[in-house]
């Protein structure tokens, strides 16, 4: 029996031929099983609408097909098994408009996701940045905590990494280090990837015992590892903020955390 009202579906697939230049990949949700077939050169997705999981793909398609495409040409190859989540599909559409709020609410042990429209209210406020200068091999992070009585609270650090990335990471997870007795909180950032990988992407990985699609261990897992650890039993929100585009505390985050990375002493 397919339950298609819960907030998301977890399925499984599995790479079983290939001819004609698609792969025939079977999809399992529960006791239920279909076959669709995909063209990676051409990123074509077929779903012969034959039975009610089929029918539930069709209408998820924006996500399978998103899932595949992403897939580099080199990793289908029989045999091929992957654990993947299917959201409510308009929720998913929703987590690609920047104007939303995404939500990450693991109290009362749930771990949901989903959007909201941006409405002020009283949370304490984080605002995140990192940065790495190349040309110095310096690192550092900052963040500004705005608790609700608009006290504010800053934390610097310099980094050993030659990643941006990982710097924006770690930035968060410094703040919510700070924050530990802060269950109800906002984190402002301009690292899509940074809010992408803390609401979408960490669902899929620790379903594949943190393995992308791609088949591959995620790259800095210890830092993926650690959020997860510290986000739990939290409602977090995350905003997207175009960097340099006068965001003030996002704008200080950014200038303090080049500061720090100047400093010559760790």
């Amino acid at each position: 029996m397919i339950e298609e009202g819960k907030t998301y579906l977890i399925c499984k697939m599995h790479i079983t031929d290939f001819l004609n230049n698609y792969y025939a990949i079977e999809i399992s949700l529960n006791s239920s099983k279909t076959t669709i077939k995909y063209n990676p050169a051409e990123k074509d997705l077929i779903i012969e609408n034959k039975n009610d999981l089929d029918k539930i793909l069709t209408k998820n398609r924006y996500q399978l097909q998103k899932i595949l495409n992403n897939k580099r040409p080199d990793t289908f190859y029989i045999n091929f098994r992957l654990k993947f989540i299917l959201r409510n599909n308009f929720e998913a559409i929703n987590f690609n408009d920047l104007s939303k709020i995404i939500v990450l609410d693991r109290r009362n042990n749930q771990y949901l996701t989903y959007t909201h429209e941006d409405k002020e209210k009283l949370i304490c406020r984080v605002y995140t940045d990192g940065c790495y200068l190349v040309k110095h091999n310096r690192a550092a992070y900052a963040a500004i905590i705005k608790n609700t009585d608009n006290k504010l609270n800053l934390i610097t650090g310099k980094i050993n990494t030659q990643s941006s990335s990982l710097t924006e990471l770690i930035a968060v997870i410094k703040a919510l280090e700070y924050c530990k007795s802060i269950d109800y909180l906002r984190i402002i950032s301009d690292s899509r990837y940074i809010i992408k990988g803390l609401t979408e992407w960490i669902f899929n990985w620790k379903l594949n015992d943190w393995h992308t699609a791609q088949g591959e261990k995620v790259k800095n897992i210890k830092y993926w590892k650690q959020f997860d650890k510290l986000s739990k039993n939290k409602y977090i929100e995350f905003e997207w903020v175009k960097s340099h585009r006068q965001q003030l505390e996002n704008t200080l985050c950014d200038s303090y955390a080049k500061q720090k990375a100047m400093q010559e002493k760790m």
